[in-house]
């Protein structure tokens, strides 16, 4: 067991957190194992989901434990665990929304309801809203796992890269990309759960179907290995003002490249508006942060996030329909209607989110928890 924890002469604040290893069994200085370490669980919580893993209260009290690294170092040790965890309950989020969009598809094609308008047999795949519903979490799950898995790849290249340089590169990318790849990524692990209910109905709501289970479980993943909100706060305090703003300014010119790219594709130019608009709209607002530090960047943070990562999701998606592009294979051609329907859902929205999240926090501010009660 790794723990955190402080010795009796550490001094106060997160200087003095060190981190620890506590084995099960003593281990003797010849490898052998000595008695058990005095180590329980002292309860097993109750949780809204993932309840295939059990989270326990674990009393420490007399245990014995060897220390990790350096005194005083137990949270700049625990942030290595941590920073590679981000990007893997980002892929969390995005394997519970496929799941969660893959029952909801299969059930849109066995449940029929009404007339439908697309489909004789009058199965509800058939509704133009619960195809846009299914549409969009396809669209959204294809955006987070394009990018996570440009994260996972820029973590490589940070470490195998031919040169200094591009090692550089790809690292800061990595570290600008880490946060909104977890916050986005689970978030739309929520988003597309609840949607799979919807896409149910009433037996959405019924336990035995199932897809009220992907929208429990999903609901973790936005809270832990650091809230989402804490990640929107590392994106704003310390990664968007790397390099004073040059890296991500950097990606936003990779961006617009792929808008302008998209513009010359006929059905792909209205893609290439949207996304130009939602390019110039997050340029515009990381200048905002950039010279609105404290309260006001903080207020927008989780906004902020939230534009960087529907702007690069499109980005991600229109790579996908220029690729595809020419392309008489449905599954191919599905990439291209996936990017329009992602860019008149989500991306039309982006310079209204970019206006929003300058407004700042006087409102906040100036607003007593006593105001808001009833």
């Amino acid at each position: 067991h790794l723990i955190i924890a402080r010795t009796p002469d550490a001094p106060p604040g997160v200087k003095g957190i060190s981190l620890f290893l506590a084995s099960k069994f003593e281990i003797k200085d010849d490898g052998s194992l000595g008695s058990r370490n005095d180590f329980r669980a002292g309860s097993i919580e109750h949780k809204l989901g993932i309840h295939g893993s059990p989270t326990c209260v674990m009393l420490y009290e007399d245990a014995q434990a060897e220390l990790v690294g350096e005194l005083g170092q137990g949270l700049p040790h625990m942030f290595v665990m941590m920073n590679a965890a981000r990007l893997q309950v980002g892929v969390q989020g995005v394997a519970i929304a496929e799941r969660a969009f893959q029952q909801a598809l299969a059930f849109s094609q066995e449940r029929k309801q009404g007339r439908t308008v697309w489909e004789a047999d009058g199965m509800i795949y058939g509704h133009p809203d619960v195809r846009r519903m299914l549409m969009l979490m396809k669209a959204k799950i294809e955006a987070a796992r394009a990018i996570c898995l440009t994260t996972g790849v820029l973590s490589d290249l940070a470490r195998l890269a031919a040169s200094d340089e591009e090692r550089a590169a790809a690292k800061a990318r990595q570290e600008l990309l880490t946060p909104i790849a977890k916050a986005w990524s689970t978030d739309v692990g929520v988003e597309v759960a609840s949607l799979g209910v919807q896409v149910h109905g009433g037996m959405g709501f019924i336990e035995e179907t199932g897809a009220a289970q992907h929208y429990r479980d999903a609901r973790i993943a936005p809270i832990y290995e650091g809230t989402n909100g804490i990640q929107a706060i590392d994106l704003v305090g310390r990664k968007v003002g790397m390099e004073d703003g040059g890296v991500m300014r950097a990606l936003c010119a990779e961006l617009a490249l792929t808008a302008e790219s998209l513009t010359e594709v006929p059905d792909l130019a209205a893609v290439g508006r949207r996304l130009a608009a939602g390019v110039a709209a997050l340029e515009r607002a990381t200048d905002w942060l950039l010279a609105n530090r404290g309260a006001d960047s903080l207020a927008a943070a989780t906004p902020y996030l939230k534009l960087a990562g529907d702007v690069i999701g499109g980005a991600m998606l229109g790579r996908q329909a220029l690729a595809a592009a020419g392309s008489d294979d449905p599954w191919m051609k599905s990439k291209g209607a996936l990017a329009r329907v992602y860019s008149s859902q989500v991306l039309s929205l982006a310079p209204g989110l970019a206006d929003g999240l300058m407004d700042g926090a006087l409102d906040m501010e100036a607003t007593s928890a006593a105001a808001l009660a009833p």
